[in-house]
């Protein structure tokens, strides 16, 4: 079989994928992601458009000036792992900075009302209600932090539950990193959202402590 030079070799991969290349170019430029469909099959995508995007494929905030006001809200959590110690440090109230579940559940609520001053594109919203719970684990050991923010608006609240708790999440660190400087925060993830046009969202629990 005679040997194609690298330029016949670029010419026929261009013929072969350029239709496919083409259609990918114009779809980050418009603003939608490809992705498999649920049937799974080669070839099959469907297409999602993302919000933030612009014609152009510029960063914009979302007008929902559209939208109906619903009651919405979100469910999201995270874990901070420590070693026993550090654990006993929290049950006892042994930290040389105070109470260490206050403060995070102070400071996960008040980043839930700021949310929009740190996510960027982020509308700012009157939350009717936030709050943060921290739950302590012996296995694996750490603590275990959810937030649920509900808000009666045009546009959800998943954003101010994950910043809940990564702030809260941070304070803990922050009040105990004296005592431990090897905790890690980690899981941070949406668990519910309801409300709004696309409905109701559970993620499959488990991965988490």
């Amino acid at each position: 079989m005679r040997r194609l030079g690298a330029a016949a070799m670029a010419a026929a991969w261009v013929a072969t994928n350029g239709a496919a290349v083409d259609r990918v170019s114009r779809t980050k430029s418009s603003g939608y992601e490809q992705r498999p469909d649920q049937r799974g099959q080669p070839g099959h995508t469907a297409m999602t458009r993302l919000s933030h995007l612009n014609q152009h494929g510029e960063a914009h905030m979302v007008d929902v000036s559209s939208k109906s006001v619903t009651q919405r809200s979100a469910l999201a959590e995270a874990f901070v792992s420590m070693a026993p110690a550090t654990l006993a440090l929290v049950e006892t109230g042994g930290a040389k900075k105070g109470d260490v579940l206050a403060a995070a559940r102070i400071a996960g609520i008040m980043a839930a009302k700021k949310t929009h001053e740190l996510i960027p594109l982020c509308h700012p919203l009157a939350i009717t209600s936030a709050g943060v719970e921290c739950e302590l684990k012996r296995e694996p050991c750490g603590v275990h932090v959810t937030a649920e923010v509900k808000v009666q608006g045009q546009t959800g609240v998943e954003m101010e539950a994950l910043t809940a708790v990564s702030i809260a999440a941070l304070t803990i660190y922050d009040m105990l990193k004296a005592a431990d400087k090897t905790m890690t925060v980690s899981g941070i993830r949406l668990l519910e959202k309801h409300g709004g046009r696309s409905g109701s969202f559970r993620a499959e629990r488990g991965s988490n402590p």
